[in-house]
């Protein structure tokens, strides 16, 4: 980008320079965002401002684009659909579609996106599939090619969704947590914060917070050690969740109620990061990978 002018690598000489507008009636911001004449906004889009939109994009009625975004070509986003501010969407990624929930009756239905995501190539992200729990992607997440967000899943912060990774309908994801590429995660299991979803892992049950889970079936290798020590953990708190992981998923096959309770009356079981493992399988509804 230059100046006014939305520059696209690769665009033909003879293409018309882009359009940039000013004022209008369609919900767009005085700070004139700029749109290619080969893109179609709808009037009824709320267009923030200095937004880019370039070639061949497609933006929809019930769209909100918050400012600072950027959609590079061919890109759909559509639906009841509000994204907040610095969002980057790669070409032919399509956001907001309808659900595809057999049980989707036709009522309206939300997207909610929040800011500095990044959408690479043909990744996809569906509404909820009822009106009352829009699916939700929270802010500074990055989701790879091909990677998919199906209906009513719940992303926190700081996620990666690696290459065609993907997300079965009311799927979690907690903060920090990455999924690998071409890893499939069954609907309504949760993604614990910190955690690793190795490449090509088909996930069934929850996966806990600081674990590394690879294989098929999936299983728990181990603590998240590189990435807690990327991310500041203290050497005090990694040595706890190390316990925490002996005592709970070394011996797969002893019993993970007893486990817990002999955990909780030990100091480690004190522990913040401990407690809040603690706290996560003992909501599981599924059962948490072992």
């Amino acid at each position: 980008m230059k100046g006014d002018n939305f520059v696209t690598s690769g665009m033909h000489s003879s293409c018309p320079p882009a359009k940039k507008i000013s004022s209008s009636p369609a919900g767009f911001a005085e700070a004139r965002a700029v749109i290619h004449p080969t893109a179609i906004v709808s009037p009824h889009a709320n267009i923030g401002r200095n937004v880019r939109i370039g070639p061949f994009c497609v933006v929809g009625a019930d769209v909100t684009l918050g400012d600072d975004c950027v959609l590079h070509s061919h890109v759909v986003l559509e639906g009841h659909s509000v994204f907040g501010k610095s969002n980057e969407f790669f070409p032919f990624a399509a956001i907001g579609g309808k659900t595809q929930d057999l049980k989707y009756i036709g009522e309206p239905t939300y997207l909610e996106v929040g800011d500095h995501n990044v959408f690479r190539e043909n990744c996809t992200v569906h509404r909820g599939t009822h009106e009352a729990l829009p699916t939700r992607i929270g802010s500074h997440n990055l989701l790879l090619c091909y990677s998919h967000v199906a209906h009513d899943c719940q992303l926190g912060n700081h996620i990666i969704l690696s290459n065609s990774a993907g997300l079965a309908g009311h799927v979690t994801v907690e903060d920090h947590a990455i999924v690998s590429a071409i890893a499939g995660v069954h609907q309504f299991c949760r993604i614990g914060t910190h955690s690793i979803v190795g490449g090509y892992t088909k996930i069934v049950q929850d996966v806990a917070p600081f674990m590394i889970v690879d294989g098929i079936p999936a299983t728990t290798r181990g603590i998240n050690l590189i990435g807690l020590q990327r991310r500041g953990f203290p050497e005090e708190a990694i040595k706890e969740i190390k316990a925490a992981y002996k005592k709970l998923f070394l011996k797969k096959d002893g019993n993970l109620s007893t486990s817990i309770s002999s955990l909780k009356a030990t100091h480690t079981g004190d522990h913040p990061h401990v407690a809040r493992l603690i706290q996560f399988i003992e909501a599981s509804q599924r059962g948490v990978t072992r």
